[in-house]
């Protein structure tokens, strides 16, 4: 009976280990596959990329803000505005009897949005062009608006809106915000919508906002993938041609609600964004710097003139005076820079590296730009 308990234990040892074994060689396996997963940063196809005609259009119109407290036009440019808009009313006045400082000859912008439809309200902003000093508490008078193509597409009025306020008085002045410019709310309502035709029945245009060949060409096979079937190709960097399907010939809006939920991944190209004037800097995912030595130190000189009056003694002989000794203390620190190697292939292996150099943002562009003039940094520089 002894014998064949210890067999029994031998042999549930033997499976245990052989079970351990089995476990850790399947956990290794997962690990090494998951350490080949490159993580994909997809965004919609909708964030990225607007199908052809979906766009904003600009409006425009000259109009006439009144009812200001003196503040207006010293010109009689916006006087003869106001009695040709009298006179096509049925009423004549003469130029004479009304005052300019009232009146404040204005630009009307507006942005017309895509499928905008009669009796939609968007907002109007008002820019003075002559030298009316604030339109503050000014009305706009009814101005139409035209596209480019010299058609009147939406009509503008409302009181006007600075956001601010202008005062002065005999000795002092106090002013918020700009006041020669402001804004009416939903002030703006359209008249007639702009013509547009969504594709040509048989095939539609997507365009990128950021030209790129990779994500031109991932946006079609995704596509492609989505609908089962050779339908979009990238014409070039920033397009892609769709042909509509048979079975939403009759439902296009459903084809690109669609085709805007899909993700796709978008290439980046290496870049280091530098603004001088702010010291920001700004690092994309994919630059890499070789391996390369950096030693980087500051000088910095400091002059202070400290004169010393010199006072005559007492009883001192007649005709001394009193004058000034000049006194100058220069100081100067350097620091000590040495050698550092700086590498990565990541962007955090980028940031720690540069982050041992122990320097300000001012210093650290300076240093970036040398190592792209090394060739050691792989990435464009860009500097705003």
């Amino acid at each position: 009976m002894k014998r064949e308990e210890i067999k029994i234990e031998v042999r549930s040892q033997k499976s245990e280990v052989r079970g351990i074994v089995q476990w850790l060689f399947a956990f290794f396996l997962i690990t090494y596959h998951l350490s080949l997963v490159t993580v994909v940063h997809a965004e919609r196809i909708k964030d990225i990329a607007s199908f052809e005609g979906v766009r904003d259009n600009q409006l425009i119109g000259y109009g006439l803000v009144v009812g200001l407290d003196g503040s207006g036009d010293k010109g009689q440019a916006a006087v003869q505005g106001i009695v040709n808009m009298l006179k096509r009313m049925g009423l004549t006045i003469n130029t004479n009897e009304l005052k300019s400082k009232n009146i404040a000859a204005v630009v009307i912008t507006a942005v017309l949005p895509p499928f905008a439809k009669p009796g939609t309200k968007v907002d109007a902003l008002i820019s003075t062009i002559g030298d009316a000093k604030s339109i503050q508490g000014g009305t706009l008078l009814l101005t139409p608006l035209k596209g480019p193509d010299g058609k009147i597409y939406a009509l503008a009025q409302g009181p006007v809106s600075i956001g601010g306020f202008a005062v002065e008085g005999a000795g002092a002045t106090a002013q918020k915000n700009h006041t020669a410019a402001g804004k009416i709310p939903d002030g703006v309502t359209i008249e007639k919508e702009p013509p547009f035709i969504l594709g040509n029945g048989k095939d539609i245009r997507l365009f990128l906002r950021k030209a790129d060949f990779t994500t031109a060409d991932m946006m079609s096979r995704q596509i492609n993938n989505a609908l089962n079937g050779n339908h979009a190709v990238a014409t070039d960097a920033s397009s892609v041609k769709l042909s509509i399907p048979s079975e939403y010939k009759d439902n296009i809006v459903g084809l690109i609600t669609k085709i805007e939920m899909l993700d796709v991944k978008v290439d980046m190209p290496a870049r280091i964004i530098i603004n001088e004037r702010t010291g920001t800097i700004v690092i994309g995912e994919n630059v890499t710097i070789s391996p390369v030595a950096i030693a980087h130190g500051s000088l910095s000189i400091e002059v202070k003139e400290m004169p010393e009056v010199s006072q005559p003694l007492p009883f001192a002989p007649k005709g001394a005076e009193t004058v000034t000794v000049p006194r100058t203390d220069i100081t100067v620190k350097e620091q000590q820079g040495a050698l550092l190697q700086v590498s990565g292939v990541t962007l955090g292996e980028i940031v720690r590296a540069l982050n041992t150099l122990g320097v300000t943002p001012r210093d650290l562009i300076s240093i970036l730009q040398a190592l792209k003039a090394s060739g050691a940094l792989k990435a464009e520089l860009e500097i705003i």
